[in-house]
């Protein structure tokens, strides 16, 4: 019984063989990259043995890698077909896609938000598509996570987008004028001056999907605002598609404030990332204690992005992560925990 469990042991694994025919009107270099970059990045991910000859891909290995490896292709035919172009991130973020969600890398990478000034802007990840999917499906959205997750970004183009559509006739765009508390007094300059630094993001959005020379004339009308979060209170908002960004840098008053703008027709989205909180010590941020508040409502949906969603360079997942972990291991232990060890 030994000599037979141990040949069933070093018995080598199983392998299998598939092959994936790609249609003539793509090319291949569209498929593989120049210099072949694109299948290096495959060849890379799988433990498989992947040859091409024509339009032909034969794909040899274990049958889970062997089927991963063809559906990914089909989905990278598929992206082509609608469109879209293929880049290695394409590439590692399909695979990582297809290891660890229900997500079809195709549905994601070809879902266009906005067309604007000769780019398509898409979501790059699951979660950035189920991050658009809920603010088209709800009224209050909040997108929570790490810097590079596209939070503000995806937010700004479904706001010009629906503009465009005319089902809403402004965008409105705020964020904290001020970490410490929106005590502008203290700064230098006009109010423009002492504000214009922390908005500064919001209109370099903006500058990516509508054309410049027309942004002075759209804010003038009072189409596109841009304003610190002090400015919306007594307020309300109808018919607009309003964008808080920074929320962590609000209080918790700050929060019920904003979101109780709200008027007929508008859509709110909130975003921001609750490890990077500069308020005073002692404040509460708005958007730690939000879920808790508003949890179970209808219509409001929290849509929470991960360092897997950066869409910056590669070395800020792992940055998010490190900075994670050392929070973690530094969070001091409940005073409850330690009184029951008295």
């Amino acid at each position: 019984m030994s000599e037979l469990h141990e040949s069933r042991r070093t018995a080598p694994p199983t392998r299998t063989q598939a092959k994936v025919l790609i249609p003539d009107e793509y090319p291949m270099v569209s498929l593989l990259g120049s210099r072949d970059e694109l299948l290096r990045v495959i060849e890379g991910a799988f433990k498989a043995d992947i040859h091409v000859r024509g339009n032909e891909i034969t794909v040899t290995g274990s049958p889970d890698e062997s089927g991963t490896v063809v559906r990914l292709f089909e989905e990278l035919v598929e992206v082509l077909r609608s469109g879209g172009d293929l880049t290695p991130d394409a590439v590692e973020r399909s695979i990582a896609m297809l290891r660890m969600t229900s997500e079809r890398p195709a549905e994601v990478l070809s879902l266009d938000i906005l067309s604007s000034r000769g780019r398509t802007i898409r979501p790059k990840t699951a979660n950035q598509k189920r991050y658009v999917d809920a603010i088209d499906k709800h009224t209050v959205v909040f997108g929570i996570g790490p810097a590079g997750t596209g939070k503000t970004y995806l937010a700004m183009a479904k706001a010009v987008r629906a503009l465009q559509e005319k089902r809403v006739n402004r965008i409105i765009l705020t964020r904290p004028a001020v970490e410490a508390g929106e005590r502008l007094g203290f700064l230098p300059g006009t109010l423009y001056e002492k504000i214009d630094p922390y908005l500064r993001p919001l209109y370099d959005a903006l500058h990516d999907m509508v054309d410049p020379d027309s942004i002075p004339k759209l804010m003038a009308a009072g189409t596109i605002e841009v304003a610190p979060l002090a400015y919306m209170r007594g307020r309300t908002l109808n018919d607009a598609f309003i964008i808080l960004d920074e929320a962590q840098n609000s209080s918790a008053e700050q929060m019920k404030m904003f979101l109780t703008r709200l008027g007929f027709n508008s859509k709110i989205v909130v975003t921001g990332d609750v490890t990077q909180v500069d308020l005073p010590a002692g404040t509460v941020s708005g958007l730690r204690v939000v879920q808790e508040i508003l949890d179970g409502i209808d219509d409001i949906h929290f849509s929470q992005l991960t360092s897997a969603d950066v869409v910056r360079h590669k070395l800020v997942s792992e940055i998010v992560d490190a900075y994670g972990r050392y929070d973690a291991l530094r969070t001091p232990e409940p005073i409850q925990q330690r009184g029951k060890r008295r």
